[in-house]
């Protein structure tokens, strides 16, 4: 039996896609997550050989979650999206994520896709993986990229560098930085921009 962990905040989007695996001889969902934060506490306690991650999530985001799974157990992470742009493709696999596909996707398809990734594969959409090497890369650096990221609900530079593990100073260099590449005059115009262009 493969065992899968499912996290999406949206309740019915979960439990329906749960109902759907079920229905497979060979798949057994152990845990229906949420959030993000449930997601990484559950899959740590109940070690699932799969866990199917919504992009989208209150708190952590499915990429945030799997790049904290896969520091520590040997779980297999695919992320699913309603909104596939090509630089959160390129972050997911950057982070270590197995599967990429978006949400129009039938419960035949990412049963498949569960199966390919749970023996050791991987699969990214075609759609997704086209658009991707067709759009603009990232001017901007990995670490001035986390530190948009970690600033992106309006935290203050003190503890954008406690989450880094930075100093301030370090900090406002980056976001000085990130709004004269970005040519915009706010840090909250540059984490719109860069997650329009799906950077972040």
């Amino acid at each position: 039996m493969i065992r899968v962990l499912l996290a999406d905040d949206e309740g019915m989007i979960r439990s329906a896609l749960a109902a759907l695996l079920r229905l497979e001889d060979d798949i057994e969902v152990v845990a229906e997550c949420e959030n993000g934060e449930q997601a990484v506490a559950e899959a740590l306690r109940l070690l699932p050989d799969v866990c199917l991650l919504d992009l989208e999530m209150p708190g952590l985001d499915g990429v945030e979650v799997a790049e904290r799974l896969n520091r520590a157990i040997a779980t297999r992470c695919i992320v699913v999206t309603r909104h596939a742009r090509p630089g959160v493709l390129r972050r997911a696999l950057a982070s270590g994520v197995a599967g990429f596909l978006p949400k129009s996707r039938g419960a035949d398809e990412v049963a498949a896709i569960i199966r390919r990734v749970a023996a050791g594969g991987r699969y990214v959409d075609p759609e997704i993986a086209a658009d991707a090497l067709s759009d603009e890369r990232s001017p901007l650096t990995d670490r001035e990229l986390d530190v948009l990221r970690a600033g992106r609900r309006g935290e203050t530079t003190g503890q954008i560098a406690r989450t880094l593990s930075l100093a301030p100073g370090t900090v406002r260099n980056h976001i000085s930085a990130v709004l004269a590449k970005l040519a915009v005059g706010t840090r909250q115009q540059a984490v719109l921009l860069a997650e329009e262009r799906g950077w972040i």
